[in-house]
């Protein structure tokens, strides 16, 4: 266990400053979207292309992984719907708490967290979430948000608007420009190298930091206070159903015989049981939800996850 916590609490520790450092306005809230674009633009780019380089292919695109991967979003997300969808909860924010339910932090803490933790192997099934996650789960879920929403904007149009927020991301791109590296055997020139290689292991730190200022700053600006009632089910379905889910299809998959190994259903279950995504309370505010209930399911699963993340890493045996 205390060297599964010299890895963690570092990566939690680092959260923690960012969001005290907004909560006393050392950092102030207006350059907290220029470290958000420095992280999405720059350095997590940096990074998964580095990581997606060094993996072959298969690793990065296992159909397995995804399959398995996307059928416990869906049942995640219809599940989270079922059972929040109930006065005064209706289908939109219903649909934005199934997509934090199914959607963990993977791009700005799963990666760095995850390869320290287990090495550099787990990139391989981290970066294939973080595709499925960015180009279906959000889609599934902006889709479904908006397929009651009174404006006139359907679930076509939803999921249009989502396909195309994922495809101006620059995190897939950075993954597929790896994958050609990868396949083709080839290397960035040494001045290149070294720019992305500092740029890459600038993404961690910035990255967390970011985390914790953008969950103060969407805490600041919700517009509803919400009862425990309506957010703190959400958190568990997403740190304890959600990676459950994971461990029992992949081993499924794996006694089918089918090409996943016990390494690569770890770092699944683990990536499962990464905190929500901090990002979907932009997208709340942005299509009109409730983004007050969505900023508080993704901090408590961040504050939950610093205990419940470690125990379940031990639990797994997970050390590189």
């Amino acid at each position: 266990m205390e060297s599964i916590l010299s890895v963690t609490v570092p990566f939690f520790a680092l959260v923690l400053c960012g969001y005290l450092a907004a909560h006393r306005h050392v950092l102030p809230e207006s350059a907290i979207p220029g470290l958000n674009t420095f992280v999405l633009y720059f350095a997590l780019p940096c990074l998964l292309f580095r990581f997606g380089s060094g993996t072959p292919i298969f690793d990065l695109l296992n159909p397995v992984v995804l399959g398995v991967w996307l059928i416990s979003a869906g049942v995640i997300v219809f599940f989270t719907i079922a059972f929040t969808l109930r006065a005064p909860v209706g289908m939109k924010d219903s649909a934005f708490g199934a997509l934090v339910a199914a959607f963990p932090n993977t791009g700005f803490m799963g990666v760095p967290l995850l390869v320290a933790l287990m090495g550099p192997a787990a990139a391989g099934p981290v970066i294939c979430v973080v595709l499925a996650d960015l180009f279906v789960t959000s889609s599934v879920c902006i889709a479904l948000a908006q397929a009651g929403d009174a404006s006139g904007h359907g679930a076509r149009n939803g999921a249009l608007r989502a396909l195309r927020g994922a495809l101006s991301n620059p995190l897939p791109w950075s993954i597929a420009a790896g994958g050609v590296f990868s396949v083709a055997g080839w290397a960035l020139p040494g001045p290149a190298d070294t720019v992305v290689k500092m740029l890459a292991d600038a993404a961690s730190p910035v990255a967390l930091f970011t985390i914790g200022a953008v969950l103060h700053r969407a805490g600041q600006h919700a517009h509803t206070r919400t009862p425990p009632a309506l957010y703190l089910p959400v958190a568990g379905i997403k740190l304890l159903i959600h990676p459950l889910l994971i461990f029992a299809l992949g081993g499924g998959a794996h006694a089918l015989g089918l090409p996943i190994s016990p390494f690569q259903i770890t770092v699944m279950v683990l990536g499962a049981a990464l905190p929500s995504a901090s990002n979907v309370s932009l997208l709340a505010e942005r299509y009109g939800a409730d983004n007050g209930r969505i900023a508080r399911i993704i901090m408590s699963s961040t504050v939950l996850a610093f205990v419940s993340f470690p125990l379940l890493a031990w639990a797994l045996g997970a050390r590189a």
